[in-house]
């Protein structure tokens, strides 16, 4: 710990912030000046985060265009099989999991309105929003700040309200879900699981797999949604939006509001660049809805055996002088409260080696033992975003 935090009880400070449930908006609404100590990250992760951001920003959105933009559209055409075999293989392996996803079929004004919703939900009055606001993890929408708060080494910038979509049994009561985020965010919710099935399909055939290979293994039986909203900082120089991490999930499918801040990065180190962060802004679609961000999560990692590949990304803290930031994260995973499937590599992929990457991270050694969705979750939530990633500990010996 630095020596500018060794003066203060931390558990203490944690305390008293979580007791306001007012989160980060409720500092930013008291005038504060100076991000306070329980917020404050280590010097070696922020030397390339917010405070470069801002001075380079024209080479970092340059660098953006490396993230490749997949219209969907085309993959329901002739040969689309082979054509999305051929793309699986350079933005999965090449650009680590990340792609921009255009001509998806979601109306553009279903997008705005989730984004408004939650915008409005955050922006609510904090009478509003106390009622919701706990770390009761049965709870199926929840609004807290930093689910990690007492685990990670430094909180960050944010506050959320977690919506848990699907499975959708027993139906939520309508007054379970705040009046803001009511109509549009379970709509939303409804057309991501559509949009993530179709990708699902196209990754499983890339894989060489049937097309409903991961369906079958339940890989989005579950969905939730995680809205952020990320306050302007005064100091976003010693904080983070969100520390680095990767997702514990099978697939993300990420909606951002446009900002011009921009704030999501994404590790796409090749060795050539100082340590490979580069911008990740939203990119539109003129075909009817605006574009949305698709990841690879770890455990879809784990049952490919490496041949997909789950990527860190961060969140800068928010250096706008006067406008939040939004975003909706919709995270698709097993039924956790029911599954109780073992996920290891795939056995069909031990059985051939892979033709994508020459056998390394495919063919006959499995390189990650088999797990429970909610043991992986278990560790996932013990750790919190401490930096490390969490399928490391679950490799096997080479």
């Amino acid at each position: 710990m630095s020596s500018t935090t060794e003066s203060y009880d931390r558990l203490s400070e944690l305390k008293a912030f979580d007791d306001t449930k007012a989160g980060v908006k409720g500092l930013v609404d008291a005038g504060i000046t100076s991000v306070p100590a329980i917020f404050r990250h280590p010097h070696q992760q922020l030397s390339s985060s917010s405070c470069s951001s801002i001075s380079t920003s024209t080479t970092t959105a340059t660098r953006a265009r490396t993230i490749p933009a997949i219209d969907l559209s085309a993959s329901e055409g002739p040969d689309a099989r082979a054509r999305w075999s051929s793309w699986s293989r350079r933005s999965a392996a090449e650009t680590a999991g990340f792609f921009h996803l255009v001509n998806h079929g979601v109306p553009r004004e279903l997008l705005s309105d989730a984004l408004s919703s939650v915008r409005r939900f955050h922006e609510s009055p904090p009478e509003a929003k106390r009622p919701y606001y706990t770390r009761d993890l049965t709870r199926r929408v929840r609004f807290n700040s930093n689910f990690d708060l007492f685990q990670s080494p430094a909180a960050n910038w944010r506050d959320t309200l977690f919506f848990a979509a699907a499975p959708d049994e027993p139906p939520l009561a309508e007054e379970e879900l705040p009046a803001a985020v009511r109509r549009a965010v379970p709509a939303y919710a409804a057309a991501a699981r559509g949009v993530a099935a179709r990708v699902l399909g196209l990754l499983s055939e890339a894989l060489g797999l049937p097309r409903g290979r991961l369906a079958a293994m339940g890989c989005a039986d579950g969905a939730s949604l995680v809205c952020n909203y990320y306050p302007p900082c005064p100091e976003p120089c010693r904080t983070m939006g969100c520390s680095a991490h990767s997702d514990p999930s099978f697939l993300t499918l990420l909606l951002q509001e446009p900002h011009a801040q921009g704030g999501l990065q994404a590790r796409l180190g090749d060795g050539e660049e100082e340590d490979g962060w580069v911008d990740v802004p939203p990119v539109g679609d003129d075909g009817g809805g605006g574009g949305l961000l698709v990841n690879v999560g770890d455990l879809l990692q784990l049952v490919s055996n490496g041949r997909f590949r789950s990527v860190e990304h961060r969140v800068v803290a928010n250096w706008s002088g006067d406008t939040a930031r939004v975003s909706v994260a919709c995270f698709f995973n097993a039924d956790i409260a029911r599954s109780t499937r073992l996920y290891g590599p795939i056995e069909e992929l031990l059985a051939r080696p892979s033709e994508s990457d020459g056998g390394d991270g495919g063919g006959a050694r499995a390189v990650y033992r088999s797990v429970t969705v909610q043991e992986f979750l278990a560790h996932y939530d013990k750790k919190g975003l401490d930096g490390r990633p969490a399928l490391h500990h679950f490799l096997l010996p080479q």
